[in-house]
């Protein structure tokens, strides 16, 4: 009598969520985080074993013939299309879009990845360098660390092969001629949010908005999005300029970046001549490490800027 009783219970045990790991959350502050999702989901179990119906742990609300977002609850599988060499450690990943799915972006948002290394889960955040209405596709710019566990993963990808997304999350809340001028502080691959940011601006016709991008590398071969970033500094209002902490002359850069490259790091004075050439008083969005982005901010408050106009990823 009891075998019945058994069998129900194990089955309700499988089906129960599992806990998360510390290393399946990504640190970058999603709402909902792993951990949300998860007490989500423990509820919903709970609810459906207190009813005995296991269909209550399945919910499908989508229209006929009529694409939804990507959820920020649950990971979907994108295909891998393609992959582009920037760099000796940095690739372009192209991602095809669930079938029925639409992205929704908006500006700087982020997806979180999942993978698993050695059977340990682990979650990562990066940002799209997709324009924000190309709901059909996905690109991201990930630079692939010698020790990192993620990049480990990462190494494996092939064209063909399906990854676990989730999201976006995050996103920084731009409308068009809200600031007159913007000025965006990259470092590396902190430059991901501000192309689809820079693409909006361009293609709307009606926006105004002077900007000014500071790309920070190590040196010319390092500095992502080359051609992008050419073409962007066509438009009237752009403007590039670029720090390179690791190049040894000017006289190794194509003429068209002598004038507008700095060799070094960004210090005080730079950050006050950048303030100087901007046409307007800039509202500043910064994106890099932890460490870069303190930095940049110390450097812009002692330059007279306040809290209130800057934005950090």
């Amino acid at each position: 009598m009891n075998d019945g009783c058994d069998e129900v219970e194990d089955i309700w045990a499988r089906l129960k969520p599992k806990e998360p790991l510390p290393s399946q959350c990504c640190g970058s502050g999603c709402r909902p985080c792993i951990f949300d999702t998860y007490q989500k989901e423990l509820e919903k179990w709970t609810k459906a074993k207190a009813r005995g119906d296991p269909s209550l742990l399945i919910g499908n609300n989508k229209p006929k013939n009529e694409l939804v977002p990507v959820s920020t609850d649950a990971f979907s599988s994108f295909q891998l299309q393609a992959v582009e060499f920037l760099t000796e450690d940095t690739h372009l990943y192209r991602f095809k879009v669930p079938s029925g799915c639409g992205l929704v972006l908006q500006l700087g948002q982020h997806l979180v990845l999942r993978g698993v290394v050695d059977g340990l889960e682990l979650q990562r955040a990066y940002t799209p360098i997709t324009q924000v209405n190309a709901d059909c596709c996905c690109e991201f710019l990930i630079k692939l660390y010698k020790d990192g566990l993620m990049s480990q993963y990462i190494r494996t990808w092939k064209p063909g092969d399906f990854m676990e997304w989730r999201g976006p999350f995050g996103g920084f809340p731009y409308k068009a001629n809200k600031y007159g001028q913007l000025l965006l502080i990259a470092s590396g691959t902190g430059i991901a949010p501000m192309i689809p940011l820079l693409q909006a601006i361009t293609e709307d016709e009606d926006d105004e908005t002077f900007v000014k991008l500071v790309g920070c590398f190590r040196n010319y071969k390092s500095i992502y999005m080359k051609d992008f970033l050419q073409e962007q500094s066509h438009f009237w209002n752009v403007s590039t300029y670029f720090v390179l902490s690791k190049e040894e002359s000017l006289e190794n850069l194509p003429w068209s970046y002598r004038d507008k490259t700095h060799l070094g790091r960004l210090d005080l004075e730079l950050i006050n001549a950048l303030l100087k050439a901007c046409h307007k008083p800039p509202y500043t969005i910064i994106c890099g490490s932890v460490e870069f982005n303190n930095d940049v901010l110390k450097l812009l408050r002692r330059a007279g800027l306040d809290e209130d106009s800057c934005f950090m990823f």
